[in-house]
Order: C-alpha cells, then sequence, then structure tokens
C-alpha cells in the first residue's frame, strides 16, 4: 500500500518560515518524482513544485520562486519544502504528490498527472 504522510504544517507571521515534510512507504523513492500542490476551500488545487528524485533543479510555480526551496531524502524516503518568506496568500492546505516519471515527461503543474497523494497540511500565514 502507497502512503504519503505530510507533516510540518502550522500557523506563522508574514515573513515566517515552515519546512513541510512529504514521508514515503510502499513505492521505490527513486522511481517518482514528487509535487507539492496547495489548495483554499472554494478553489482549484494549486501546483507549487515538482522535484525529481533524481535531482534535477525542481520546478516551481511563479508565486513562490526564490522563496520555495524543494528537496528529497531518498535514504529516508522524504521529500521536503521548505518555505521562507511565507505571505498571507500562501495560506492553503499542502498536499505533496507522487508521479512515477520525471517532471519533464508529464503535465506537472496538473493535479490529475500525480498518482498517489498525502492527506494534506495546513498551512496559515498571518498578516
Amino acid at each position: 500500500e502507497v502512503q504519503l504522510v505530510e507533516s510540518g504544517g502550522g500557523s506563522v507571521p508574514a515573513g515566517g518560515s515552515l519546512r513541510l515534510s512529504c514521508a514515503a512507504s510502499g513505492i521505490t523513492f527513486d522511481d517518482f518524482s514528487i509535487g507539492w500542490l496547495r489548495q483554499v476551500p472554494g478553489k482549484e488545487r494549486e501546483w507549487v513544485s515538482c522535484g525529481d528524485i533524481s535531482g534535477d533543479m525542481p520546478y516551481y510555480a511563479d508565486s513562490v520562486k526564490g522563496r520555495f526551496a524543494a528537496s528529497s531524502d531518498t535514504a529516508k524516503n522524504t521529500a521536503y519544502l521548505q518555505m521562507n518568506d511565507l505571505k498571507p496568500e500562501d495560506t492553503a492546505v499542502y498536499y505533496c504528490a507522487a508521479a512515477q516519471d520525471e517532471c519533464a515527461n508529464f503535465d506537472y503543474n496538473e493535479a490529475y498527472e500525480y498518482d498517489y497523494w498525502g492527506q494534506g497540511t495546513q498551512v496559515t500565514v498571518s498578516s
């Protein structure tokens, strides 16, 4: 059974930082790309980043570029999203998702392209 479990969400003031973790089990981590997406109630899920486990430079949405950094630790089967200089508009439920292909080979900004999903973790940024 494939499981992705996010952790690390919370409430921070604007300008603060958080690091989200995504612990994966039931998959061979090296064979998957990990995407991070977020969702605000009433809106569609928004893509944030896609990172190949191979270590190539991750892709980022323009709204987070320069502030967020995706990484992974294959030994721990865990992916991370370091979020710095957080803004109130970053408030959302953040999901990690896994796709069995390299980011460059699929529409990584489309939620339906991902095969497995975590349960989400809430990030709240106050002004």
